[in-house]
């Protein structure tokens, strides 16, 4: 992977579709993340009125709406894509490691408000569960980032406010559901039993990250 090789989202699309996974931003191994691998015309930059422009960040709704990639915070808890292909594997795995949430827990009860409404942008999530009171927000962005982790819940599409003029703006808010609601059940499942889907995704990530440590990988995949 060259830094600055990637000029479009169909590009960076079907890169992603080669490696199978890639995180957005920065992932700890150099070179290793969107944000670092696509042009300088694409990254953020900030105009002398405030104004803003980031081509990659407004890339996301339409590589995930496309149907090949998953997204949602898989790596170290920060967000990344997955091709539809590794994602078994990938489920496999980690639904092995962080098993289904405990009966009465506040991740159950988030799960099955989620499961309930389909589909719900983050600050609609959390208030539906509950979660309105003073310094809750962060609070329940951590047990929404370890449903992620989990592979309970990913992103859907983003949703962007509108101004008087009818023009999207602002950084938009990740419209949230369960893989099974979005890719089908089969998607998550796999033949291989977790360990051997462990060792396929840790060969892979060795294959496409010649360079990386072991230590580096481990993170990603853990």
């Amino acid at each position: 992977m060259k830094r600055n090789e990637i000029h479009s989202c169909p590009e960076l699309m079907e890169l992603i579709l080669q490696v199978g996974f890639l995180p957005l931003l920065d992932s700890g191994v150099r070179g290793y993340s969107a944000e670092e691998l696509v042009d300088d015309d694409c990254r953020y930059v900030v105009f002398p009125d405030g104004g803003w422009d980031w081509p990659l960040w407004k890339w996301k709704g339409e590589m995930i709406t496309d149907g090949h990639l998953v997204y949602g915070k898989f790596f170290d808890g920060k967000a990344g894509f997955i091709s539809r292909e590794w994602w078994p594997d990938f489920c496999n795995y980690r639904r092995s490691v962080h098993p289904v949430p405990e009966e009465d827990s506040i991740e159950e009860t988030i799960l099955l408000t989620l499961q309930e409404h389909s589909s719900l942008i983050t600050r609609e999530l959390r208030a539906a569960c509950g979660f309105t009171g003073p310094k809750m927000r962060s609070r329940f962005d951590n047990y929404v980032t370890r449903l992620q982790m989990a592979t309970r819940i990913v992103t859907e599409d983003f949703v962007y406010p509108r101004d008087k003029h009818n023009r999207e703006y602002g950084w938009g808010w990740s419209l949230l559901t369960t893989p099974e609601r979005l890719l089908g059940r089969e998607a998550c499942m796999c033949d291989r039993s977790p360990q051997e889907s462990l060792e396929r995704i840790k060969a892979h990530f060795h294959a496409i990250l010649p360079e990386a440590t072991d230590r580096q990988i481990a993170k990603l995949i853990k």
